[in-house]
């Protein structure tokens, strides 16, 4: 098949499972188009199947805001014409859906038929696209497609609570390759990360409020008063400041490293005991995932899609939002010795194959092969 993908090209979950997607889809001999404003973060043009279209966006003083769905529903027309595309997947609502509807339209006028997947990530939907501005357009978007699909069953059901959508939703979580035996260059060894003895308590994230930030410096502070522990901080965003304050306050500044953004993600959770994810909400809980993947048990809030991910007392704990003390108990209980601990990281990466790549790729590809048997020719 030949398949344009639409995505946002940054760190944010929607952007990095869109380009996994479509380098998985390259490997089983697919062509891929990626076509957005930049080069996807995670996206190395090496394979032969893959191909990458800018839009750009031109300047003119007339318009207070630059018309980026004009730009991007005219970029996707260009392309299928030009590269005979089959097919267009577009992730995240908002402008995606919008503008590959528009570019549907557009081809059709011509005599051209495109199929368009649309994939809901989360706050394209509960937060942004629930939004009185564009609520009627995400409703809209979401029901001129001609498949949906959900990255969690929680989202599935905020969907259909918050908009007014006609269409079957398809739950396709989001997927992860085997960290296990992938090659991770150590780039640093754990004793730079903490001292012999010290567990390695891990979050990462944006940073946004949303995120519980502080939520996770006072779970901490609970967990190195029974053991001795470090925290990695990694990522940033609009919480740091104030998570950097409450450590000062707590005196635990020797104990916590702030990363900033980083790549090197895997080379971190290689030697992490622990994650922490006490989110407000999430959509599915992509960095939990993540984890597990590299064998490190997640202790989470019980919000949004994380209890499809996180398996309580399999894969590590659930707790209520805020409940700071519970948190900091069940991270005990898996941290308290080498045989306990050993049990969650194994449980951990065990489920997480549940996730993998060979198992969630395939159920796009039957979505695709629906979308192209089911449009007119």
């Amino acid at each position: 098949m030949k398949i344009a993908i639409v995505c946002y090209p940054t760190f944010g979950g929607s952007g990095v499972v869109a380009t996994e997607l479509g380098i998985e889809l390259a490997n089983r001999n697919h062509e891929v188009h990626f076509i957005t404003y930049n080069q996807p973060v995670r996206l190395a043009l090496l394979n032969k199947n893959i191909h990458y279209h800018e839009v750009v966006v031109p300047e003119y003083p007339l318009f207070h805001y630059q018309p980026y769905e004009l730009a991007l529903s005219s970029k996707i027309v260009d392309t299928v014409k030009e590269f005979g595309i089959e097919l267009l997947h577009v992730h995240y609502a908002i402008p995606h859906a919008f503008a590959g509807y528009m570019a549907k339209q557009m081809l059709a006028e011509q005599g051209i038929s495109l199929p368009m997947v649309t994939t809901l990530h989360g706050t394209d939907v509960t937060l942004v696209g629930n939004h009185p501005f564009y609520k009627t357009a995400v409703s809209f978007s979401i029901n001129q497609s001609d498949y949906v699909t959900s990255v969690s069953a929680d989202l599935k059901k905020s969907t259909y609570e918050l908009f007014d959508t006609i269409k079957e939703i398809a739950v396709i979580p989001n997927f992860i390759e085997d960290k296990n035996v992938l090659d991770i260059p150590a780039h640093c060894r754990r004793n730079l990360f903490a001292e012999n003895g010290e567990r390695i308590v891990t979050h990462i994230s944006n940073f946004r409020k949303v995120k519980r930030i502080l939520d996770i410096v006072k779970v901490f502070n609970g967990i190195q008063k029974e053991i001795p522990a470090k925290l990695m901080m990694v990522g940033d965003g609009p919480e740091r400041l104030g998570a950097e304050k409450l450590v000062k306050e707590l005196g635990i500044e020797y104990k916590v490293i702030f990363f900033g953004n980083s790549t090197e993600v895997d080379s971190i959770l290689k030697y992490s005991d622990l994650f922490l994810l006490p989110s407000e909400t999430e959509s599915f809980g992509l960095a939990a995932l993540e984890a597990m993947a590299n064998k490190v048990p997640v202790v989470s809030s019980n919000t949004g899609g994380l209890p499809e991910v996180n398996v309580e007392g399999v894969s590590g704990f659930l707790n209520n939002i805020g409940d700071i003390e519970g948190m900091t108990k069940n991270a005990l209980t898996i941290l308290k010795d080498d045989v306990t601990l050993n049990k969650f990281k194994e449980q951990a990466y065990q489920h997480s194959k549940e996730f993998s790549v060979e198992k969630i790729v395939p159920l796009y590809e039957a979505i695709y092969h629906k979308a192209l048997k089911n449009t007119p020719v």
